[in-house]
C-alpha cells in the first residue's frame, strides 16, 4: 500500500477550481478528520465524474483545515490531502477495513462511496458514516456481467444498502429519487450540488459543423446509438463528429464508425477545452447519469447539449433551454438535423447554459458537504 501526500496552504482550494475561502478553524470550527472510500483515484486511467467530485472535496476540506484521507484502489497521485493505494478493482473491497484501521481509524466520519457497492463500512467501523451515491445502477448491472453477477450485486444496492446506511449523499435529484425507489426514506437523503469548472470565455464554434462526445467508453453511455445516429445525419448537415474518451467499447466503437468520426481517446484540459469551444453540440446518449458533469462542462463553454432524457440527465439539462432532450434515437436524429441549421438557437441555448452553469460552484459544493459532516459529527459528540 502507498501513501501520498502532499501540503498545501490551508487559504486556498487551488486545483478544486472554487474561490479562496477563510480556514474553518479561524471561523471557530473544530478540524474534522475525515475519511473518503472511493473506487478511483483521479490517477486512474478511467476516472470521471466520480473521481473529479471525490477531489473537489477532498482538496476543499483540507484547504480549509480539515485532515483528509482517501483510500482507494491504485493507481494514485499525489493530492492536497493523503491517499492511500488500497488494492486492485476489487481486492480493495476487501482490503478496505484493514486498510482503514491502519491509515483512518481515528476520523471522525467516513464517507463510503457507492460505485455499483458500497464498502459496507457500517458493518467493521463505529462512528458516523454517509453514503455518497451518484446514481442507482440497476440495468448498468446486466450491461456489465453475467447473470448471476448481476442479480447479486443488484441485490446489495437495492436489498442491503437501504438497510445499512443511515445517511445518504445524492448527487442529484434524480439519484435522490432512485434511492427512494429502492427503499431508502427522503429525510435519510440530501443532496449535494455539484460544481463545475468555468472557462474565461464562451465557445467560438467552428465554420464547418463540428460535434462533440465527451465521456467514458463504456455500455451505459450508448455511444454506439450517437455513431447510428450520425451515419443518418452526416448525409444531411456534413462535418465531424469528435470522440473524447476511453475505455473498454472503444474498440468495438471504432469498428462501427462510419466516414466523418475522429477518434482522439484521452485528452490533456487544454486539449478538452479546445474542442469544446469548436464543437456546435455535445451529443450525449446516456442511460442515466449521476450528475451528468460532462454535460456542465460544455454548458460552462457555452456548447448546448442535444441528450436523451434519463436520470441525472435530465437534471443537468434544461430541456429547450440549455439543450435539448430527446426520448428516441429518431427524435434525437430529428433534432439534431434541425439545431444543426439553426445557428440562432444554438447560440441562444448555449448562453443560457453558460448562465445556468455559472451559478454552480465547487465552492457550493463543498459548503453543502462540510455542513452534513457537522451535522453528523455534531450528532455523535452528543
Amino acid at each position: 500500500m502507498r501513501a501520498h501526500f502532499h501540503a498545501q496552504p490551508s487559504s486556498s482550494i487551488g486545483a478544486a477550481g472554487t474561490a479562496t475561502v477563510p480556514s474553518d478553524r479561524r471561523r471557530g470550527v473544530r478540524p474534522k478528520r475525515l475519511a473518503f472510500l472511493a473506487w478511483r483515484d483521479l490517477a486512474h486511467p478511467q476516472a470521471g465524474g466520480s473521481e473529479i467530485l471525490i477531489d473537489r472535496l477532498a482538496t476543499g476540506a483540507a484547504a480549509r483545515g480539515h485532515d483528509v484521507t482517501l483510500l482507494c484502489g491504485g493507481p494514485v497521485e499525489d493530492r492536497p490531502y493523503r491517499v492511500v493505494d488500497i488494492g486492485g478493482t476489487y481486492s480493495q473491497y476487501l482490503r478496505a477495513p484493514v486498510s482503514y484501521l491502519r491509515h483512518a481509524r481515528d476520523a471522525d466520519l467516513v464517507i463510503d462511496v457507492e460505485n455499483g457497492i458500497p464498502y459496507f463500512s457500517p458493518l467493521w467501523r463505529r462512528g458516523p458514516v454517509v453514503c455518497l451515491v451518484h446514481h442507482v445502477h440497476r440495468d448498468q448491472w446486466r450491461m456489465r456481467f453475467n447473470r448471476g453477477v448481476a442479480a447479486a450485486g443488484w441485490w446489495m444496492e437495492r436489498a442491503a444498502m437501504p438497510r445499512l446506511y443511515d445517511s445518504f449523499l445524492a448527487v442529484s435529484p434524480s439519484t435522490a429519487i432512485g434511492l427512494q425507489e429502492i427503499g431508502v426514506p427522503a429525510q435519510r437523503i440530501r443532496v449535494l450540488p455539484e460544481g463545475v469548472d468555468m472557462p474565461d470565455r464562451p465557445a467560438e464554434p467552428a465554420g464547418d459543423p463540428r460535434f462533440l462526445v465527451l465521456g467514458r467508453l463504456v455500455p451505459h453511455k450508448r455511444v454506439d446509438l450517437v455513431l447510428r445516429a450520425w451515419e443518418r445525419v452526416r448525409p444531411r448537415v456534413g462535418g465531424t463528429l469528435v470522440i473524447i474518451g476511453d475505455g473498454p467499447e472503444r474498440e468495438n466503437l471504432e469498428a462501427q464508425a462510419g466516414p466523418g468520426v475522429e477518434f482522439l481517446g484521452m485528452v490533456s484540459e487544454a486539449q478538452k477545452e479546445h474542442e469544446l469551444r469548436q464543437a456546435w453540440l455535445l451529443v450525449h446518449a446516456a442511460t442515466h447519469e449521476g450528475w451528468g458533469l460532462v454535460l456542465m462542462e460544455a454548458a460552462a463553454a457555452g456548447v448546448p447539449a442535444l441528450a436523451m432524457d434519463a436520470p441525472g440527465v435530465r437534471d443537468a439539462v434544461m430541456h429547450g433551454r440549455t439543450g435539448v432532450l430527446t426520448e428516441t434515437e429518431d427524435e434525437l436524429v430529428r433534432h439534431w438535423i434541425e439545431l444543426a441549421f439553426h445557428r440562432e438557437r444554438r447560440t441562444l441555448l448555449g448562453h443560457d447554459a453558460r448562465v445556468r452553469a455559472a451559478r454552480y460552484t465547487w465552492t457550493a459544493s463543498v459548503d453543502v458537504f462540510l455542513d452534513l459532516v457537522g451535522e453528523l459529527t455534531h450528532t455523535r459528540r452528543q
